[in-house]
């Protein structure tokens, strides 16, 4: 037998292999971890709420299991930092001077700032202090700075019912105005949502950024008029136009005082700035729905590298 010699033009015209693009497309695999759209990635999220919600439950618990005082530490923590600023800013540097109520105005402050303050911090080690999680398995990672937000409003509500007997112990009337936490409660869940999906962005590629944010919260608390009436400081002092919008559209200095607008018999509507409610409805939107299509677009990116 003699072989059948192969000749130049067969070799030429011989198909190439598939590449591995074209073997995927005809099998129907697809690239794993790969961002879905937007509406399916929301769908995916709302599937995985009760992940979320029993993530946030079990995180909450587990904070303070080893201390002798449990989960009271929900609460004992913001009463002790009001007590500390109480002592400096209100006696010492007298800022209680002028403002109606002052110790319910300086407890309210505390509460709803622990949320805001703890939900953009937390935000930034949302994806990266779960690198295992994120690695391991396949699940919106949204999830993760969700869940964050869902454990604070839980501890949340556990200080604002303290915080109600507290009103009460000091002499607040109960009134329709009362009506207008809830709404004020959503609106801050919803921009805190916002700005730790962000952050938890910002810190699964820089997890410096953590080491930074109680430098920025700190300053941003100062400026919010947690222990101090912004009103009451316009109206002696002489500052910049700029300095004075930034202070007034401050959104934690918004949701603050419209929250003490609500349960505080002292702080008046003359308190707040013009067409507050648009203004609280707006950061909301803005932080909330700006927030989640930013993590959204490098969903890809979580855990690698």
């Amino acid at each position: 037998m003699t072989a059948t010699p192969v000749t130049a033009t067969a070799l030429t015209h011989q198909a190439p292999p598939p590449s591995p693009a074209e073997l995927a497309a005809a099998h129907g695999l697809t690239v794993s971890g790969a961002r879905p759209s937007l509406p399916r990635y929301v769908a995916g999220l709302w599937g995985r709420r009760h992940f979320v919600t029993a993530h946030a439950t079990a995180r909450m618990h587990a904070t303070y299991s080893t201390a002798r005082l449990g989960q009271l530490w929900h609460l004992v923590t913001p009463l002790l930092n009001a007590a500390v600023y109480y002592f400096i800013f209100g006696i010492v540097m007298k800022a209680r001077h002028g403002v109606p109520d002052y110790l319910p105005f300086l407890i309210t402050g505390v509460f709803v700032w622990d949320f805001i303050g703890s939900s953009v911090n937390a935000g930034t080690r949302a994806v990266h202090g779960s690198l295992g999680l994120v690695r391991a398995l396949h699940f919106p990672r949204a999830s993760l700075p969700v869940s964050t937000v869902v454990q604070l409003f839980q501890q949340l509500l556990v200080t604002m019912g303290a915080l109600v007997v507290l009103l009460l112990a000091f002499g607040q009337t109960p009134g329709p105005a009362w009506l207008l936490a809830a709404p004020t409660l959503v609106l801050t869940a919803v921009f805190c949502t916002g700005c730790a999906l962000v952050m938890a962005r910002v810190g699964a590629k820089n997890p410096d950024v953590s080491q930074l944010m109680p430098f920025v919260l700190r300053t941003w608390m100062y400026s919010s008029g947690v222990m101090w009436s912004i009103d009451r400081v316009l109206g002696q002092d002489r500052l910049p136009h700029w300095v004075e919008t930034a202070l007034k559209l401050n959104p934690a200095a918004v949701y603050i005082d419209l929250m003490r607008f609500a349960l505080i018999d002292g702080f008046e509507a003359g308190s707040l700035p013009h067409h507050v409610w648009p203004i609280a409805v707006g950061w909301a939107l803005l932080a909330g729905v700006g927030g989640f299509v930013y993590f959204w677009k490098a969903e890809e990116e979580y855990g690698r590298g």
